[in-house]
């Protein structure tokens, strides 16, 4: 308790360097700290982003394009689904629901989905959450459009407004499909998903604003004059398929009969696999990320080396006069080392709070800006460890002090010039 108390009188009486050294450490921790939430929710939402989806069904390609282009609304298909095929698999026995997808079109960098209002019924996220209104409903008519969050957020549209879809997937297309335009009927509740980032209208709208268009070109009257409302518009094909079966046994049988399914080549995918086969594609990143993190908690931990170094020739006569009153060189030991252990707590805990008050006040910031949905929670215990881990290497670095200190004489401190 003593050396404790001679420590902390010790580090007061150089403030100025002190306070420096703890928020260098303090800042250090907390890019750590916020690194790891930042990746771990990160990685949280991304395997929450589809829930009680079984399988999803496309045409034949690569499992992680598959999910990309049919959940994360990223690139596009090598091929479609032929509506035939679609309504085999929808009429198998063992299929509880299905959800048909069809992509293409986008309305000003954001995917229009064509799907039908089971996508509202069946398809949930997180903890099997189902998807919300915040106002209207789903569309019933055959021009209206459900917004997700993001996007009625960010152009700024409520209920009633008009929109334009545009054909093509890029963030400017001068082909619009402008002679039908839609009206919105719905706005869904945030998810921290995709879902928020699309727009949603029927299949029917995707067939009927394609009507006049050949090969990608919009030809006016080539597809007849009859008014699009009175015209069938059954889709003959689309782009993918969610599916939800009766039982989970029946989970892989059903896989192999879609992968063998000898109409069209099709892929059946588990899209929990995919998650987990996408996300180790992007370990490297996310370790780039750690590494960097614990570089910088490195450079703090030097600091704090440099600064207790350079001050220990200015204290040696600090020490002698310890040594003088009945120190021993174990005890000048300690004290170094007990110092740097308090340099390093306290910057731990200044770096813990600062991340949670950087959290409190930048959670909306996040969520508007870049789609990153964080939440407010205690330390894991992984991040639990990794404090301790810093606390150790902290008394670590203390050591090196500590034992220059311990062979400086007695005589040292008391012939040294200042």
């Amino acid at each position: 308790m003593m050396l404790f108390r001679i420590a902390a009188k010790s580090l007061l009486n150089r403030r100025t360097s002190v306070v420096l050294t703890i928020i260098s450490i303090a800042v250090s921790v907390a890019l750590l700290l916020g690194v790891e939430k930042v990746r771990d929710q990160a990685k949280q939402s991304f395997t929450n982003t589809i829930s009680g989806t079984d399988l999803i069904v496309g045409a034949r390609s690569g499992s992680v394009q598959l999910l990309l282009y049919s959940v994360f609304r990223f690139g596009d298909a090598s091929n479609n689904i032929t509506w035939q095929s679609y309504q085999d698999i929808a009429g198998h026995s063992r299929v509880a629901w299905t959800i048909p997808i069809s992509l293409g079109d986008s309305h000003r960098g954001y995917r229009v989905v064509g799907t039908n209002t089971d996508y509202f019924k069946h398809y949930k996220y997180g903890r099997k959450q189902p998807l919300v209104f915040t106002d209207g409903r789903a569309f019933s008519a055959l021009h209206d459009v459900v917004l997700g969050s993001e996007v009625a957020a960010k152009l700024g549209y409520s209920m009633g407004d008009e929109l334009v879809v545009a054909h093509g997937t890029g963030n400017a297309s001068f082909a619009k499909h402008d002679d039908q335009p839609f009206r919105v009927s719905g706005i869904l509740a945030p998810t921290g998903t995709p879902v928020d980032r699309a727009l949603y209208v029927s299949l029917e709208a995707i067939e009927a604003i394609h009507v006049d268009w050949q090969s990608g070109t919009y030809l006016p009257g080539s597809g007849g004059t009859e008014p699009v409302e009175a015209r069938d518009l059954q889709p003959q094909a689309i782009t993918a398929i969610m599916v939800g079966l009766k039982s989970k046994v029946a989970t892989f049988q059903l896989q192999r009969a879609v992968n063998n399914y000898r109409k069209e080549p099709l892929l059946a995918i588990l899209p929990g696999v995919a998650l987990q086969e996408l996300w180790s594609m992007l370990n490297v990143a996310e370790n780039a990320m750690l590494v960097i993190s614990a570089c910088v908690v490195l450079s703090g931990l030097f600091g704090m080396l440099t600064v207790i170094l350079s001050g220990l020739n200015e204290r040696r006569r600090e020490m002698a006069i310890l040594r003088s009153v009945g120190a021993r060189p174990a005890h000048v030991y300690c004290l170094l080392v007990m110092e740097a252990c308090l340099l390093t707590l306290l910057g731990i805990l200044l770096g813990t709070g600062l991340l949670f008050l950087a959290l409190a006040a930048g959670l909306s910031f996040l969520e508007t800006e870049f789609g990153l949905y964080l939440q407010l929670s205690w330390l894991s215990l992984h991040e639990l460890g990794l404090l301790g881990i810093i606390f150790i290497a902290g008394l670590c670095t203390g050591l090196i002090p500590g034992y220059r200190a311990y062979r400086y004489s007695l005589a040292d401190g008391m012939t040294i010039r200042i």
